[in-house]
């Protein structure tokens, strides 16, 4: 696994967006079209895993969590950057998403969930803004951000 390699796998997700509106119909759609256990979400899972036990994802660390921008925002993934934490039971910084945010959850504790939510898409639209919160175990969360845009605030 290479970050080529990943890029191709995001470009499947991303592309299937195209410039469809940040919203629950995407995010029921994504879980339909990559549902957990299916061909495109193993293999995002296993790029990820592979990616941060080889160092390339999740290479900065801070506050309990692993994180990283993985890929920068570009025309090949219609404008989205790519970026993976590494978390297990606590809250993250607040922020909030002027563009709105799509989140892959990749549980590596079964039970573990984020945001309340378990393995799969959970999509935020613009102007939405949370503490981005593990719990009950370990997860890895994949966040497309149309152009790349985060503000980190205070809750």
């Amino acid at each position: 696994m290479n970050l080529e390699t990943f890029q191709q796998l995001i470009q499947k997700v991303t592309n299937h967006i195209g410039d469809r509106p940040l919203n629950k119909t995407l995010q029921d759609d994504l879980n339909q079209t990559f549902p957990v256990g299916g061909d495109v979400y193993n293999g995002i899972v296993n790029a990820c895993r592979t990616g941060v036990a080889q160092g390339w994802m999740c290479q900065y660390e801070g506050g309990g969590i692993r994180y990283g921008r993985v890929i920068k925002p570009t025309d090949v993934l219609n404008g989205y950057s790519v970026d993976v934490v590494d978390m297990k039971d606590l809250a993250g910084p607040h922020h909030r998403h002027p563009n709105g945010e799509i989140d892959l959850i990749m549980p590596i504790d079964d039970t573990a969930k984020f945001d309340n939510h378990p393995a799969g898409w959970l999509v935020y639209g613009p102007d939405t803004a949370h503490s981005p919160t593990v719990s009950q175990g370990q997860a890895l969360v994949l966040y497309l951000l149309p152009e790349g845009k985060i503000e980190f605030t205070r809750s």
